[in-house]
């Protein structure tokens, strides 16, 4: 059964999956590096609401909690090595 907490963590996850895709899509037109850093944040944020999902939602037995938090903190540290890699 559907909930509004389960819509609201798949829309999470949809939407930082739309985020990493526009944002991929500005890196290959413009080619700027911030937007690179930017969408694999996305991406790894897009990971971690999947995880998400899969863990309360789909599998709710299963506890992925660390690879949730691992996960959020990749993608955490690529946003701040690209901010960075690109104020040098």
């Amino acid at each position: 059964m559907m909930t509004m907490a389960n819509a609201v963590f798949l829309l999470c996850a949809a939407t930082s999956l739309a985020c990493a895709v526009l944002l991929l899509r500005g890196y290959a037109h413009n080619r700027v590096p911030l937007l690179l850093w930017s969408s694999l944040c996305f991406v790894g944020l897009a990971v971690n609401n999947m995880l998400l999902v899969v863990d309360l939602v789909i599998i709710p037995g299963r506890d992925l909690l660390l690879f949730r938090n691992l996960s959020g903190l990749l993608a955490l540290a690529l946003l701040v090595f690209g901010l960075v890699w690109d104020s040098e």
